[in-house]
């Protein structure tokens, strides 16, 4: 029971450490969501054939919704099935916040995010060039902010604190689990650990990825902070999490054959890409 104690007393020390560089993130993202959301829809909408490299670069933003919006685009049939997974192995989900509240160095931020908007860039003009996709001219969109992802009618100073209090209690948990592994385990053991190994370990976070909530890339993101993640599975995982983009997609895109289907192409990259990264001598 004292070991307990302690290992809340220490997760709960290292979590309200980041809690200040959370707000100050979240409130930055949403006050640029509230001033540039609706022009990156429409930019996304009107890119044509250069839909999937516009909407990579797009879906790396730390935006509000960006990947249900996407989604309700795509159900309308405005996005081509490129565009739709290009966003969504672009988004980054609750990993950017993490890791700028964490104080990762830049250029191991920036790497991350170039390799996530590269693989949906060429992923996406692929799929568009086998699938040859028509865009209809007519849409319907739905709501472009989920309730699960964020509070836009609140204003941005309370959506980023609902944001902030939401992750925190995540990361919370995370932390005292990973605090529990690390005092019975070990460290080095830990990282070595079958979610460290170069095959079943993009497998096994490709697997975690695809649950739609925001907790899945807040377990990634501190499993590779930890050590117990490499890149490769790593990057497996957050390229397959849209956040709650593929809860929308199922609720607005009506046939659900297709759904599986995309969900299914998404864990072929996300884990291919992962092997791949986790073979090559890539240092972030």
């Amino acid at each position: 029971m004292h070991n307990v104690i302690h290992f809340i007393e220490h997760a709960t020390l290292d979590t309200l450490k980041l809690v200040p560089f959370l707000f100050l993130t979240y409130l930055v993202m949403e006050a640029l969501e509230h001033k540039a959301g609706e022009k990156t829809h429409t930019i996304v909408k009107k890119a044509g054939r250069l839909g999937p490299i516009v909407g990579s670069l797009l879906g790396v933003l730390p935006q509000c919704g960006f990947s249900a919006a996407a989604s309700n685009l795509f159900a309308g049939r405005v996005l081509t099935l490129g565009t739709l997974i290009a966003i969504y192995l672009s988004t980054s989900d609750e990993m950017l916040p993490i890791m700028i509240s964490e104080n990762v160095a830049f250029p191991t931020i920036l790497g991350i995010l170039g390799i996530k908007v590269f693989i949906g860039m060429a992923a996406g003009l692929l799929i568009d060039v086998i699938v040859c996709g028509k865009k209809e001219d007519h849409d319907h969109i739905h709501e472009m902010c989920e309730e699960e992802n964020c509070h836009c009618e609140k204003g941005i100073w309370m959506s980023a604190l609902i944001h902030t209090l939401h992750i925190t209690l995540f990361i919370l948990l995370i932390n005292f689990l990973l605090e529990l592994l690390l005092e019975t385990i070990g460290e080095e053991v830990l990282a070595q650990m079958i979610l460290n190994k170069p095959i079943v370990g993009p497998l096994l976070a490709g697997l975690v990825g695809m649950i739609p909530n925001c907790a899945s890339s807040v377990i990634i993101t501190r499993l590779f902070l930890e050590g117990a993640l490499g890149l490769g599975a790593m990057m497996a995982g957050l390229l397959v999490n849209a956040g709650v983009g593929v809860l929308v997609l199922f609720r607005v895109n009506k046939n659900k054959k297709e759904n599986i289907k995309i969900l299914g192409l998404m864990y072929a990259i996300g884990v291919i890409a992962g092997m791949v990264l986790g073979f090559l001598p890539i240092q972030l």
